[in-house]
């Protein structure tokens, strides 16, 4: 969604002419409880004509899929024919067996969901995150360096 009604809401370019108030009204149209089913909440600032023209070329979609296939090929012999299919569908002790981080990212998380105010809706979406880049790392423990990274994508206002 926009960061505003007119979109411009924190552009280096263009001035947001929204008041507080109606930024306020328009973020609160996505509540709390919805807000807790999604995955990835991330900022996307627009980018500047001149870094689409003149940058350098990013990672390539088919380097980006064989990483994304190769994943989910782990996730699938993680859980089998019988489990879940991937991290996302994780519920209850398997999740909490699967995506147990070390005690570096242990920690982290909990005082991450303190100051955050994470529900444990929250809470559970970042461990099935931070699961799922330690496998599009392949790493087979999840770390405190995958909890900072699925943290990175809860962050909002």
């Amino acid at each position: 969604m926009n960061p505003c009604p007119c979109g411009f809401f924190g552009d280096e370019h263009r001035g947001c002419r929204c008041t507080p108030t109606q930024i306020g009204k328009y973020r609160g149209k996505l509540s709390g409880p919805l807000r807790d089913r999604i995955d990835l909440i991330v900022d996307v600032p627009a980018l500047p004509v001149s870094a689409i023209a003149d940058g350098e070329p990013g990672e390539s979609s088919a380097v980006v899929r064989e990483r994304v296939l190769a994943a989910r090929t782990v996730q699938q012999q993680r859980y089998g024919p019988s489990g879940a299919r991937t991290n996302a569908d994780l519920r209850g002790s398997a999740m909490a067996a699967i995506c147990r981080p070390d005690a570096d990212g242990r920690a982290l998380l909990i005082r991450a969901a303190a100051r955050m105010g994470l529900t444990a809706r929250g809470y559970d979406r970042v461990l099935k995150v931070a699961r799922t880049v330690a496998d599009l790392a392949g790493v087979a423990e999840v770390n405190a360096e995958h909890v900072a990274e699925a943290l990175q994508y809860r962050l909002v206002d």
